[in-house]
């Protein structure tokens, strides 16, 4: 995929909060031929999980208001919270998302200490699961039948602009939660989903992911780790 952050990015000062709160669960079940797992209850949202070959998935995108992430409003940011974040989710840079210092969007994790990356790495993921790595990204996409028509069956049969609604074959319910920059823009908000790994390129980019409405494929590409806002799909450990 293309990067869904072109421009270097600069560091900023991000003030996280430890998400503590201990998830909930129920009872796993199956329907249409999709495998639900066990409900989790985090920071008072509850997500439900769907199960991917040996994957288990939150549904939906995270939606934790931590210092540092950020709602699409119109065509702008905001730190409050909106429909946009109910529908799709809250958007993070990469040290946020990772619950690391801010300074750790500008160096990689083997550089300093306080910026390492574990493995699993929990990140603002409940306890039990982690933000997934990119090769946990390309495990997901071989248990789709392959990239080049994984989008087709991660999309959510609704939400998608331009007829790019997808067969959610699976349960992933992928939307087009679009992407903000540290500019304080957002954009594509029905036109794209990216998300995060935790897996770093170089210093100042990781990998991210990428659904669009035109393609029936899973895209990967480098995106600024500071520059760009994307969202957050939690993976079990």
């Amino acid at each position: 995929m293309a990067s869904s952050s072109s421009s270097k990015p600069s560091s900023s000062s991000v003030a996280l909060s430890s998400p503590s709160s201990q998830p909930s669960s129920s009872s796993v079940s199956t329907q249409a031929g999709i495998v639900y797992g066990a409900d989790v209850t985090y920071q008072g949202a509850t997500y439900k999980t769907v199960k991917i070959g040996d994957q288990t998935w939150f549904q939906r995108n995270l939606n934790y208001a931590v210092s540092g992430s950020k709602c699409g409003n119109g065509s702008s940011l905001s730190d409050a919270n909106t429909t946009t974040c109910d529908t799709y989710g809250r958007l993070y840079d990469w040290a946020t998302a990772m619950a690391l210092p801010s300074k750790c969007n500008s160096m990689l994790s083997t550089s300093d200490a306080d910026c390492a990356i574990t493995t699993p790495h929990k990140g603002i993921c409940p306890t039990g699961w982690h933000i997934p790595s990119d090769a946990e990204w390309i495990a997901l996409g071989t248990a789709v039948g392959g990239f080049g028509t994984a989008g087709r069956y991660l999309k959510a049969t609704s939400g998608w602009n331009n007829s790019g609604n997808g067969q959610d074959k699976y349960g992933f319910a992928a939307l087009p939660g679009g992407d903000g920059y540290s500019g304080g823009y957002f954009s594509y908000v029905g036109y794209s989903g990216l998300w995060w790994s935790a897996s770093e390129i170089d210093a100042g980019y990781a990998y991210g992911w990428i659904v669009d409405c035109y393609l029936e494929d899973v895209g990967r590409g480098d995106s600024g780790k500071s520059d760009g806002l994307l969202s957050v799909r939690c993976l079990q450990d």
